[in-house]
């Protein structure tokens, strides 16, 4: 009877840790080729709200705050910061980008610190610190296109970065 119940302690035990280790990823939605379309719509259906540092909600984004909402729309969780995003994904080629994609940029000097999502016909929606959330080209000669990191998909929910 003993023995028993040292393998129901250690088999409870086991499945403890397996809930803790994987918890976060349970539950997680994919973001497919036939999301992007909707993704990008969420994106562009909020243009016009004013830039909030820290912003997190309607009433003003960021750029993190910003893609994160848009994403947590369609029922996927994204890390808070652009960095821990650019951490998630899978590389894409620029000349491979579809909608719904996260495009990164170095707008400091120090790494990755804007992201947007890429909308199609090379613009991308991002929550800009003067004109609020917009539409660019991410080719721009003045400005994006100079500050061009790359892009994530984000495509399963192993790929999902949390609070990185």
């Amino acid at each position: 009877m003993r023995i028993l119940s040292r393998m129901q302690k250690s088999i409870a035990f086991f499945a403890i840790v397996f809930v803790l280790l994987f918890t976060p990823t349970i539950g997680q939605a994919e973001a497919s080729s036939s999301d992007s379309a909707s993704i990008s719509e969420t994106a562009s259906s909020l243009i016009g709200i004013r830039y909030a540092y820290g912003g997190t909600t309607t009433a003003g984004f960021d750029c993190s705050g910003y893609v994160s909402y848009v994403f947590n729309q369609h029922g996927i969780k994204l890390s808070r910061t652009s960095s821990g995003m650019y951490a998630s994904g899978e590389k894409v080629d620029k000349s491979d980008l579809i909608e719904g994609d996260l495009v990164f940029f170095n707008t400091t000097g120090k790494g990755v610190s804007h992201v947007g999502i890429y909308v199609g016909d090379g613009n991308f929606a991002h929550a800009s610190t003067s004109k609020g959330v917009r539409i660019d080209k991410l080719n721009d000669p003045h400005y994006w296109g100079k500050r061009y990191v790359g892009a994530k998909r984000i495509s399963g929910a192993n790929d999902v970065a949390f609070n990185k």
